[in-house]
């Protein structure tokens, strides 16, 4: 054994020996989950530029038509859609939005004139990022493939955690700053190779750690719940079975007026998000108004509870409403619209970085075995 192997401790040979042997094992599957999940972070911007001038409509001075007329005429003209969801915007030039789900076609969204109910666009872009976001927490394969994206990201976790110990110098110098902090571009290949790996894979560590961590908590749902508890949220929906359900001898409040009164209420809010999968079985409406949504996640989001007859708000357990918040602050910190636009640069940056770790630490490990192959081969005489 040389004399620099000798002086590494044990816990250093460990640590190393971890890194290494782990990323092989699980290189392909992170470098797979990592790029799915590079690819989401701007759906919200390619789904609003690809429904185009569906999303606006010419005001013509007439009242918009109730949103219930709307769902009812599209169950006529797309019997097969099922409706989930619908967005009305405070603007009153921007149109209707409802989330829909068609067997064979998949995820999509409709956008709808809200005065006269005519079908502006039948938008499917969101079930592309709808396959994607499955394909990178399942592999779309149910079970099975769950559990190889969750034991791949804890290795991954590992990675990170023995990465950082194996980056941090043990004398800071000019030359290990320079060797810890700087990438030599004009060096040869190998030794680019080693810097993209080891300067980047330092720079992402934070980032890449919020996002490894906040995927966890989101698959996991006893980390979920314990996450919830320690800020004081519950996740627990059983206060939801008390709610009042759907009584048919009543007249129900239109969706409309529940909108205005929730713009009315949060003057600074622009957007307001309803569920309506089980609206005839429901007494209750749930509306999130917010000044900014996306597909995962909203900013700025206030969640009500409404009587469906009376308009009278509904009160939420103040640990089961903290915990929404809770999860919504997840969801952002994971899809990286926790600070608007720069959020999501650094987001997308870092998924880059993480694709790239595991195949630049892959070749730093074949390259070191073959120049250790041809130090080997004797010189012919």
């Amino acid at each position: 054994m040389s004399k620099t192997k000798s002086k590494k401790s044990l816990f250093s040979r460990v640590n190393a020996w971890l890194h290494l042997w782990l990323g092989i094992f699980a290189g392909i599957v992170l470098v797979f989950v990592a790029l799915t999940g590079t690819v989401i972070v701007y759906c919200d911007e390619i789904i609003e530029w690809s429904a185009g001038k569906a999303r606006y409509v010419e005001v013509t001075g007439a009242q918009k038509m109730p949103v219930e007329t709307v769902i009812a005429k599209l169950k006529k003209e797309i019997p097969k859609a099922k409706m989930s969801e619908v967005t009305a915007y405070k603007d009153p030039t921007r149109s209707l939005r409802l989330r829909a789900f068609t067997k064979g076609a998949g995820l999509s969204f409709i956008y709808v004139n809200p005065y006269n109910g005519k079908v502006l666009k039948n938008d499917a872009t969101a079930n592309f990022f709808y396959i994607m976001a499955h394909l990178h927490a399942s592999l779309m394969w149910h079970g099975v493939g769950s559990w190889i994206v969750d034991i791949a990201t804890i290795i991954f976790l590992i990675e990170l955690i023995s990465g950082i110990i194996l980056w941090w110098p043990k004398k800071w110098n000019k030359h290990t700053r320079d060797a810890s902090f700087k990438i030599k571009w004009k060096a040869k290949a190998q030794r680019v190779n080693y810097d993209l790996h080891n300067v980047l894979g330092f720079y992402s560590s934070i980032l890449a750690l919020i996002l490894t961590l906040t995927g966890l908590i989101i698959a996991f749902e006893p980390v979920a719940s314990t996450t919830a508890k320690i800020f004081g949220g519950d996740i627990e929906t059983k206060w939801q079975k008390s709610m009042p359900k759907a009584d048919f001898t009543k007249t129900p409040m239109a969706i409309n007026t529940v909108c205005e009164k929730e713009f009315s209420k949060f003057p600074t809010q622009k957007i307001a998000t309803m569920w309506v999968y089980n609206l005839d079985s429901s007494g209750f409406y749930t509306v999130t108004s917010t000044t900014k949504v996306g597909l995962k996640s909203a900013e700025n989001a206030h969640i009500s509870l409404l009587d469906k007859y009376s308009g009278q708000d509904l009160r939420i357990p103040p640990a089961s409403l903290k915990a929404e918040y809770i999860e919504n602050n997840i969801w952002q910190l994971h899809m990286g619209t926790w600070m608007g636009q720069l959020g999501k640069f650094v987001t997308f940056f870092c998924g880059l970085i993480c694709t790239s770790l595991p195949i630049t630490g892959f070749l730093i490990w074949w390259l070191k075995g073959r120049k250790k192959k041809k130090k080997r081969v004797p010189a012919v005489a």
